[in-house]
């Protein structure tokens, strides 16, 4: 539980939008894993699995409150680079904070694949297996949520706001 409660918060945020509410789902999923432990196979991922019961008990909860979630830069969990300069550093939380208010202009299935990948920093296999869906759907779903947030971004389509720059 301690190697992936951070994981399990930060997921259950990302779907629930409400602190509370992601501590809740990611207990309530600890506790479900706990009891599911008979059904999961051997030999397969446990990160993944658990990261699948993490976002249904998230999105259960988020359903029943019906709320839309923002995040925010502090929810990006940015941490700049101590080596940075001081004006490179401010530069980089505003890059990451304007792709943070573009994630929120996206569709919620746009935004969680996006916020799987680039903030939780997912494999396509993890993605995969907690979203319930093939690696190509990943792929593919991943593919064009970075073109739609990439119109977000640069409208003009002058090549300035590449998204999967870190």
């Amino acid at each position: 539980m301690r190697r992936y409660q951070e994981l399990a918060f930060r997921v259950a945020y990302v779907i629930t939008g409400s602190a509370s509410d992601a501590e809740d789902a990611a207990q309530e999923a600890f506790v479900k894993a706990y009891f599911a432990l008979g059904r999961f196979r051997t030999g397969a991922p446990f990160r993944p699995w658990m990261l699948q019961i993490v976002a249904n008990v998230a999105r259960n909860r988020r359903s029943s409150t019906a709320r839309r979630f923002t995040l925010s830069l502090d929810d990006a969990a940015f941490v700049p680079d101590t080596e940075e300069s001081p004006e490179d550093t401010i530069l980089g939380a505003e890059r990451v904070e304007r792709l943070i208010d573009c994630l929120n202009e996206l569709r919620e299935d746009d935004r969680r694949i996006l916020t799987y990948r680039y903030l939780l920093e997912l494999s396509e296999a993890e993605m995969a297996d907690s979203l319930g869906v093939a690696r190509g759907t990943v792929k593919s779903r991943l593919s064009r949520a970075l073109a739609r947030a990439r119109s977000l971004l640069d409208p003009a389509g002058s090549g300035d706001g590449n998204v999967t720059d870190r």
